[in-house]
């Protein structure tokens, strides 16, 4: 009970009361948000649909193809162009993971910790989702992200998903994550500076809070925004931030050819379901992530980790 205390009056500090109130509460209350009401007919809360989904693949016999794709785990780059960035982040790279859920499948970890070697970067991101199941247990996830976290180097910023529980963030942040709990951060290199925020999940919790995320961030700086969820696109933008990253879409998980998703869950355009893409003047890009959510399959649709690149747009010299 003395730890509950504890952790219940440090996210009073950082979120205020009523908002930790309300997200322990709804923790303890899990069916209120997972088993019954608005959330209800997510596939995630049929207990049956991973068995199910299971048999029918193996039936079919494309479970094992399957299967194996969820360790073919690509690098992308991503180039983010930027009218007003200092010149001295000309370059910098933010290696941006996302949607682990690594004990439901603890295979693509391996190859996830393989690629992390050699890679150049500058700052790390994570964007939740550390955990397979929506609630109970989460040692298993957390002992996967402790080995992830020994081949990472430079600051690493996290912010939770939906899957994630906030009783996480001692742990994680005791491995030297910052967790991003509708917060901001100060990027500095020399006498320059950029800003990175992050909020609490927006999307089954919506915990998020973007005023409290921004509220010290000058209006004409580069910001960007970690959100598990890309949801909050039009929020973002509102907002002021210059570029968002997410992950929870896992860009369909098992798309048509074409990487065409079957379905998504996810209230927004789909070409904001993956990849890079542009709303109004803000740029986004959406991680199809690292693990697979239900059963541990993929089609059409490869896990990946992303290097965003930030570049300096150069205006031409006047005439």
């Amino acid at each position: 009970m003395q730890d509950e205390n504890v952790l219940e009056k440090q996210l009073e500090h950082r979120l205020g009361r009523v908002r930790a109130s309300q997200r322990l509460g709804i923790e303890e209350d899990h069916e209120a948000v997972f088993g019954h009401g608005i959330n209800f007919f997510h596939p995630e809360n049929w207990y049956s649909t991973h068995t199910m989904l299971r048999f029918a693949l193996k039936l079919s016999g494309f479970y094992g193809r399957g299967h194996m794709n969820t360790s073919l785990i690509r690098v992308q780059h991503n180039d983010v162009h930027l009218s007003n960035l200092p010149v001295v982040f000309e370059g910098y790279t933010l290696l941006h993971i996302s949607d682990m859920h690594s004990d439901l499948n603890p295979n693509p970890i391996q190859r996830l910790i393989e690629l992390l070697d050699g890679l150049q970067y500058d700052l790390c991101v994570l964007t939740g989702d550390f955990r397979g199941q929506t609630f109970g247990p989460f040692e298993a996830s957390m002992t996967d992200l402790a080995n992830v976290r020994k081949y990472l180097h430079g600051p690493i910023y996290a912010v939770l998903g939906n899957h994630d529980t906030i009783r996480m963030v001692p742990e994680i942040e005791a491995m030297d994550i910052r967790v991003l709990l509708n917060e901001s951060e100060t990027i500095c290199r020399g006498d320059q500076r950029i800003y990175l925020a992050g909020v609490d999940d927006a999307h089954y919790y919506r915990a998020d809070d973007l005023q409290k995320a921004a509220q010290s961030i000058p209006r004409t700086a580069i910001s960007i925004l970690l959100s598990h969820t890309p949801e909050i696109y039009r929020q973002a933008a509102d907002a002021g931030f210059q570029l968002i990253l997410s992950g929870h879409t896992h860009g369909g998980q098992i798309c048509l050819p074409g990487s065409i998703p079957i379905t998504l869950d996810a209230k927004l355009p789909r070409y904001m379901a993956a990849g890079s893409w542009r709303y109004g003047a803000m740029q986004g890009y959406t991680s199809v992530g690292v693990g697979s959510s239900i059963v541990p399959v993929r089609f059409n649709c490869l896990p990946e980790i992303t290097l965003h690149h930030l570049h300096r747009i150069t205006m031409p010299p006047s005439v």
